[in-house]
């Protein structure tokens, strides 16, 4: 993988596969956001997309080889700003998007920040709060296992500074955590989500966002071998457009 040395002290970890229109593809993984995640999906992006588009991996921050500080100022603007970084720095100024679990979120900064440079967006499982946040424990949880994995190699910081960092990825209240939900209305781009039936992915989050971006498609079932053929087919014609 080749890496993109950001200005806080963070390394982004990237590859490249295959030619054509870009296709930037945000991993599963929660905070272990890492390309090699994808190799485990149902459906994975450089296989189904490369022989047609530039499919741009990334690992992000602190996640796979990406290494960062982690000073506690760290919220989801700062992974749309690597994001948007690593795009900058490879000459890219309009792609697709694809995302899958925390890719959600991503993509709904991504489109916050920057609408302009994105053409269509296919957002599988999206992690998100369901209708009563209960399900928000299992994210701090996951939070606090990914904290624990990284704290030897950060022995400066402090446990406030954890604590800062949780609480600005996944305690508000936002269904989708980077953006309030009243700005899923206002969101342009061609959007196909693939829905989530999990604690980590509820369905509500899917359908909120299909239900609110104006025009978006949702696809309900997709991830069993019966219907993982029909998907992928409709993912594809999608991009194409």
């Amino acid at each position: 993988m080749a890496v993109l040395r950001r200005e806080d002290g963070a390394e982004i970890h990237y590859a490249e596969h295959g030619s054509g229109f870009p296709v930037l593809a945000l991993a599963p993984g929660g905070l272990g956001s890492a390309a090699e995640v994808w190799d485990r999906m149902p459906w994975q992006p450089v296989p189904e997309l490369a022989g047609h588009y530039r499919v741009i991996t990334m690992d992000q921050r602190n996640a796979g080889a990406s290494t960062a500080p982690v000073t506690g100022t760290e919220n989801w603007r700062t992974y749309t700003a690597d994001q948007l970084a690593l795009l900058d720095h490879l000459g890219v100024r309009h792609c697709h998007l694809v995302g899958m679990c925390i890719g959600g979120p991503f993509i709904l900064g991504l489109l916050k920040a920057a609408p302009e440079r994105f053409d269509r967006v296919v957002m599988l499982q999206p992690i998100g709060l369901d209708g009563d946040r209960r399900n928000r424990e299992a994210f701090h949880e996951m939070f606090d296992a990914w904290a624990r994995e990284l704290a030897p190699r950060h022995p400066d910081t402090s446990a406030r500074a954890w604590a800062t960092y949780r609480a600005a990825m996944y305690g508000g209240d936002n269904a989708l955590f980077s953006g309030p939900d009243s700005a899923l209305p206002t969101i342009e781009t061609p959007m196909l989500g693939l829905r989530g039936d999990d604690r980590y992915h509820p369905s509500g989050a899917s359908e909120l966002a299909a239900g609110s971006v104006p025009g978006a498609r949702l696809v309900r079932r997709w991830r069993e071998p019966e219907h993982l053929s029909s998907a992928r087919t409709t993912i594809a014609e999608f991009l194409q457009g």
